[in-house]
């Protein structure tokens, strides 16, 4: 006869008993009231620890809570994305520190793929000047702290000349050192409603072409659908009589007024955020590269394409698989470090709730919520990048 030690785990009895400590042991796993214990005993040390902060903060004064919300906070915000003024609520202060940190972790995220990307494809150049340069670029970004490079980029954005003398690059753009200032569409309910068409009728064009055409669409056809979702809404612009003006950046005495004008402090944190991040972005291009096989790039050329088609219509979306799971930590970083903008003094969640902390005492409750706040971001990013990784492998399990 087998010993019982030596059947498959299929033919083993189950254990006996509906006790109270079987029915924890098949819930929790082993020891289960050892388990029980040890959770028993944090939870009383950390609500005496709560009950003891508590009692401190109101013998200080400070009642415990987030009713500081609706308080009136009585500090200036340089920049705002919205209308604030001091005597405004802490709610509306923090929401404009939030908005801040969303605009700069979105702009960050965008402008550090583009150069990123473009940086990666350059680095496998057979140029030998242009590899090392881009390489000595990337050593240099990767090798020294993002506080020293904000630093740096504040310096020299401040440094620019003045407003009389500022750089003008292209027509309509100043830089100076009161910030960057560029022409604007002055704006109103009719033109945000024609640029939410616009976009509709582009998203629209884009998604029809993609089941009429494939998963691939030629540089043409993505123009002449660019085209028609901005000439459409500008033929309904002028038919019902609503007037094109652009606002354009002028100097009036010793500034700058009109257009769309930029902070010098954003204009630091944005460039040192996007130059950080864009060697990492451009080291997780050139692997995702390198991790496609020599002969797709030789079976590409035998078919007569360019080094060029075979990379962006065999190579790149190969390379994918590998690029976008290591972009989205790319990004998480991004989104994070942008809290070091309170360093050059630019007024992001973080500057806004340590302002909020210093003012109203409730310095738990601020950290509580900084760490939510950048906790929801990074959750965000991550759900968005792994659904684009899901798409992508869903479209490559099709192909096959």
């Amino acid at each position: 006869m087998a010993d019982i030690g030596q059947l498959p785990t299929a033919a083993r009895p189950n254990p006996t008993g509906f006790g109270f400590r079987h029915v924890m042991a098949a819930w929790w796993g082993e020891r289960p009231l050892a388990q029980l214990g040890v959770f028993l005993c944090v939870g009383i040390v950390l609500g005496y620890l709560g009950s003891n902060l508590s009692g401190n903060m109101e013998r200080v004064g400070i009642s415990p809570g987030f009713a500081f919300f609706w308080y009136a906070a009585n500090f200036e915000i340089g920049e705002s994305p919205i209308n604030y003024a001091a005597g405004d609520s802490y709610g509306r202060a923090i929401l404009v520190g939030l908005l801040n940190t969303v605009k700069v972790a979105a702009v960050g995220c965008v402008l550090a793929t583009i150069l990123g990307v473009a940086l990666g494809v350059a680095r496998l150049s057979h140029n030998r000047l242009l590899s090392g340069l881009i390489r000595g670029y990337i050593e240099l970004v990767r090798n020294t702290p993002l506080l020293l490079q904000l630093f740096f980029w504040n310096i020299t954005v401040h440094m620019l000349p003045g407003p009389r003398q500022a750089f003008e690059p292209m027509p309509g753009v100043l830089l100076s050192n009161r910030g960057v200032f560029a022409p604007a569409l002055q704006s109103s309910a009719e033109w945000i409603a024609l640029i939410i068409l616009a976009l509709l009728l582009l998203i629209g064009w884009v998604a029809r072409l993609r089941r009429l055409g494939g998963a691939r669409l030629s540089a043409g056809v993505l123009a002449v659908a660019l085209l028609s979702a901005v000439v459409l809404p500008l033929a309904v612009a002028r038919a019902f009589g609503v007037s094109i003006a652009v606002d354009w950046p002028r100097l009036e005495g010793f500034n700058i007024a009109g257009g769309l004008s930029l902070s010098p402090e954003f204009a630091a944190l944005v460039i040192g955020l996007v130059v950080n991040s864009a060697a990492g972005v451009a080291e997780t291009v050139r692997a995702g590269i390198l991790s496609v096989p020599t002969g797709q790039w030789e079976a590409g050329q035998a078919c007569g394409l360019s080094r060029w088609h075979v990379l962006r219509l065999i190579v790149v979306p190969q390379a994918l698989r590998v690029i976008v799971p290591v972009m989205t930590s790319n990004y998480l970083s991004l989104t994070k470090n942008s809290s070091l903008a309170v360093a050059i003094g630019f007024p992001d969640l973080v500057s806004v709730l340590n302002t909020t902390a210093n003012t109203t005492g409730q310095a738990l409750e601020t950290i509580a919520i900084m760490m939510l706040v950048y906790l929801s971001l990074s959750l965000g990013v991550s759900v968005a990048m792994n659904g684009y990784n899901r798409r992508l492998a869903m479209r490559e399990a099709g192909r096959s």
